[in-house]
Formats: C-alpha cells, structure tokens, sequence
C-alpha cells in the first residue's frame, strides 16, 4: 500500500514559462506537506530532467512559447517506455482538455487555479503512479524469481533449461561442442548440522560468487537446489577446456571460507559431460554428468570425473 508520507516524499516538477504562476503552484504544494519540488520555465529542459530526476508527477503548462505541452509529452514518451506518463496538464483553455488526455496526460487542472482542486488531482495522481511503479516492481520480482534461485540469485531449473537449449542449438548450428559441469559440494549436511542452518546459507552464497568467478561471461552457472550446482559451459573445445573448468571450480571451492569467526573448509566433486558425445539432449547430458558425480564420490570425493 501507499502511505501519505510516501505521497508527500514523490518527486514533482512544475514547469510553467510564468514565473507567477510556478511559485503559486509551489506554495500550494509545499503547504500542503510536499516536500521534493522543483520548477523550470523552459519546456526545452523537461525531458532531460525526467531522464535525471524520474520525477512522480509533472505538472505541465500545454501553452508556452517555443515548445508546448504537446511536444514536451512527445519527448516524455520516449522516456516512459512503460506507456505510463506522469502528466498532470495545466491549461486556461477547455478545448485543450481533451487534447491532452489524448496525447497521454492523465488529468488536468484549469486556470486560474483553485486550490482545493489541484491537491486533489496531485494527491490522485500520486497515489496511481506509486502503485503503478509498486505493482512494475512486484512484478520483476516475480519474474526473478521464477528463473533465478532466491538464495544465491544464480539461474535456476527453469533459466538452466533456457540456456542449456540455446547453447544446444548454437552448437549443432556450428558444429562445436558444449560442456555441463555438475558439482556437489562434499560433506556439506554435516556443516549444516554442527554450525546451522545460517552458516549453510552464507556458505552457499559464497559458493556461488566463487563459481561464477571460475567461468567465462557467457557460461551458465545454475544452483538446482540443496548443494548440487551447474556450469554449462558454450562453445568449448572439447574435453580438455571442460576438465579445466571442473578443476578450476574444485580449487576455488577448497580454499577455506571464514564465517562469521568460523574457518570452514569444503571439497567438492564434479562429473563432466559433453555435447555430442555423451548426450545430445539436455536431459542426457545432466543425467550423464550426474552418473560422472557419482563415480567422482566413489572415487574418495574432492575430484572429478567424465562421463563414459
């Protein structure tokens, strides 16, 4: 929800090429508890102090000398991508009204002002423009979510699958070879046992920051959950840029990790695949790389393994 604080804190610019008619409009406001104000009389500025500022709310003369209202709403819209524009129209003519709503303002008020009105149409204006940046944000969050692991933030089950198919068609597409690099972090439920939950966590974090720091930008580092995780690997060269990669990561992860005063030390073991020869698919691929993990484990752990 949106508070009245939140509503008198919005960012509101008044432009008017009168000067009269500015500092009117901005004692009205700052009577009225609004507290992040700021005017310009040359319509020309508007666009670039959008682009700096975000402001919440315009409050927009359509008659000025030079550049009009219009246009200036012509250059806003290139700004709000999202098609929500943070208009509030002031004019003197009530033909221009319906113009206006047209052209993208939300609402209007009339000259000369009346006071009661123009709080109500800020306040209104305000409050839809909070809750439609509130419900933008809800919904990125939603859409992170859905394709990132909420506790590390690297990729998950579903944004893996997106990328395992888009280097799958890049390499049939080119003849090239692709890699996925399944780890599991060794004795890790013990960790979670002696030292909690929350150092498991943050351990976890700190897993994921050294992966990513082990692979290249266009690489894919997933977290399928609890401590298994996969890098799928683009264009490599073959088995030799793949065994690399899963003994670079191994490395990274058996430095020891200092938590909250705690030194914690972990190994990992890893099973590698290849695209095409050991799957041609990503299920195939996952699954043969996981059996790699398991020979990796039977082998005495901290170690990694191809699959057969």
């Amino acid at each position: 929800m949106v508070s009245p604080a939140d509503i008198l804190n919005s960012g509101i610019l008044i432009v008017d090429d009168l000067e009269a008619n500015v500092q009117l409009l901005e004692q009205m406001l700052r009577v009225a508890g609004y507290t992040r104000i700021t005017s310009t009389r040359d319509p020309r500025a508007v666009c670039d102090l959008h682009r700096a500022n975000h402001y919440d709310l315009i409050l927009l003369d359509l008659r000025m000398p030079g550049m009009d209202g219009f246009q200036v709403m012509e250059g806003l819209k290139e700004i709000e991508t999202d098609g929500y524009l943070p208009v509030l129209a002031v004019t003197a003519e009530p033909a221009h009204k319906l113009r206006a709503l047209q052209s993208g303002a939300k609402d209007f008020i009339s000259k000369p002002f009346d006071l009661a009105e123009v709080l109500i149409r800020v306040h209104n204006l305000l409050e839809v423009r909070l809750l439609h940046e509130a419900a933008r944000n809800y919904g990125k969050m939603l859409e992170e979510l859905a394709l990132n692991d909420p506790l590390t933030g690297l990729a998950n089950r579903r944004l893996l699958a997106d990328r395992m198919s888009m280097a799958l068609v890049h390499a049939r597409r080119n003849r090239s070879a692709m890699a996925v690099v399944f780890l599991d972090l060794d004795g890790f439920k013990q960790i979670n046992d002696t030292l909690g939950h929350g150092t498991g966590d943050i351990l976890l974090k700190m897993v994921a920051e050294r992966l990513l720091a082990t692979v290249r930008e266009e690489d894919t580092v997933a977290r399928l959950g609890g401590d298994e995780f996969i890098l799928a690997l683009w264009h490599v060269s073959g088995i030799d840029y793949a065994s690399l990669a899963a003994s670079r990561a191994i490395e990274a992860l058996s430095q020891p990790y200092d938590i909250d005063g705690n030194v914690v030390r972990i190994t990992t073991s890893a099973g590698v695949s290849i695209y095409p020869d050991h799957g041609e698919d990503a299920e195939t691929l996952l699954k043969s790389a996981d059996l790699a993990l398991y020979e990796a484990k039977h082998a005495g752990k901290n170690t990694w393994k191809i699959a057969k």
